[in-house]
């Protein structure tokens, strides 16, 4: 049990002693007749509650709060979340000396990252070592390599039965000393996919198609779709080993999706699901409002590199971006393609300004295009570096935003390093619009 301050203020400022907390927890438990249980760093209250039957409430039916004051406790919680309805169980996240840390909106998330996983692993092999070292394992979810199919791509995603099996799984891997077939791995929690409502997915008819050979063209993806239908298909956009079909109809999307899923193209066993649609401009204007939270999927658009671990199921590889152990949303990834350029095609000068903030792919040009439309000088970045201590240079950059209208300034600077000048600005740049 971790040892607790002797005192506590509770919430009216009143210092109060380690022996009249202890009383006002007993006082709770006898009232509700709910215990209080403490292990792996939480102290749980309830869980069934007294009376209970039935299965657990179902998943959805969990959050977190956040910014709790460390002397508060649950004395004086839970009647204030009993307002909202029957506590099931109510779980206060301890820190070694008994203080509550701050939390977030909770995701429901049963799903881990697991990366720097040996590449000669097959998902056999890793299922069974994470079934031996945590509880709950459901299903392993393992990438080929996307130019050498018989390797997987160093990382892998693991299921579990519940949201906390997954959570205490992360607990015990967490560690910077836990190792896996002699390799030092990262854990973190994978980003959720994104839920789309059923009446939107009622009216897709593109197809995300996974496991390509990246030297496979979009021709090809197009042809092999159109043999069960000729004419079906409308166009293909391929990024590296993934690609989007869109078909004309619907209909004709569902039939593709059932005969094509598990077919060999290119000597490579494609897997087929409904694309998610994306709305670009809602994502950045609840991104400026703080409507997105922590966790929420990365989307900074950098090309896909087999050295960075993309944390989020069936999207290409970007940048991970942790600001202060929080995982912020970069720009809407844009559609990036080419058109053939005509002789005597109309050309017509535009300032950059005078587009919207859907054709700009990155984060420094959003925040210049941000600074364009709130008055503000362009920004201005200042190059920083340091070195590691295996003697990697380390870069990091500080943005300076100057107000036109009254003249004052402020300076933004992340807490990470990155190893090269691109990144660096980029999560300057993603930094700066997540505080302005």
């Amino acid at each position: 049990m971790p040892k607790e301050n002797k005192t506590a203020a509770n919430g009216c400022g009143k210092i109060r002693s380690r022996s009249e907390n202890e009383t006002a927890l007993l006082t709770l438990m006898t009232k509700t007749g709910y215990s209080i249980v403490q292990e792996n760093g939480q102290r749980k209250f309830g869980g069934p509650p007294p009376g209970w039957e039935g299965p657990p409430p179902p998943r959805g039916c969990e959050v977190f709060v956040g910014k709790i004051p460390r002397d508060v406790y649950e004395d004086e919680l839970v009647p204030i979340f009993e307002r909202a309805g029957k506590i099931y169980e109510f779980r206060l996240m301890m820190e070694f000396n008994g203080k509550c840390i701050g939390v977030c909106v909770s995701l429901d998330n049963c799903r881990l990252f697991i990366g720097a996983i040996p590449k000669e692993k097959k998902k056999e092999e890793i299922l069974s070592e994470m079934k031996k070292v945590t509880e709950g394992v459901v299903d392993v979810i393992v990438y080929p390599n996307a130019t050498d199919k018989t390797k997987n791509r160093g990382f892998a995603f693991v299921e579990y039965e519940s949201h906390r099996a997954a959570a205490m799984a992360r607990r015990r891997l967490i560690p910077g000393t836990f190792q896996l077939w002699g390799h030092t791995i990262q854990v973190d929690w994978a980003d959720p996919e994104r839920e789309v409502d059923e009446e939107t997915m009622q009216r897709v008819k593109v197809l995300y198609v996974r496991n390509l050979m990246v030297s496979t063209t979009e021709d090809t993806i197009k042809a092999e779709f159109n043999k069960f239908k000729p004419g079906a298909v409308e166009r293909v956009k391929k990024l590296r080993d993934y690609a989007f079909v869109h078909f004309f109809h619907r209909e004709d999307a569902i039939v593709a999706m059932s005969v094509m899923n598990g077919k060999c193209i290119d000597g490579a066993v494609i897997e087929i699901t409904l694309a998610k649609p994306v709305n670009k401009e809602s994502t950045w204007k609840q991104h400026f409002n703080g409507q997105i939270g922590p966790s929420s999927e990365n989307l900074l658009g950098f090309p896909n590199k087999e050295d960075r671990h993309p944390k989020s199921l069936g999207k290409s590889a970007r940048l991970s971006i942790d600001l202060n152990g929080q995982h912020t949303p970069g720009p809407p990834e844009v559609e990036r393609c080419t058109y053939p350029f005509f002789p005597g095609k109309k050309l017509t000068p535009i300032n950059m300004y005078s587009l919207n903030s859907s054709h700009f792919s990155s984060a420094a040009m959003h925040l210049d295009y941000f600074c364009n439309k709130n008055n503000c000088a362009p920004p201005e970045y200042y190059l920083y570096s340091t070195t590691s201590q295996d003697g990697k240079t380390l870069l990091l950059y500080k943005v300076l935003i100057r107000r036109n209208a009254d003249g004052s300034q402020n300076s933004f600077m992340p807490s990470k390093f990155c190893t090269t000048v691109e990144d660096a600005k980029e999560l300057a740049a993603q930094f700066t619009l997540l505080h302005l």
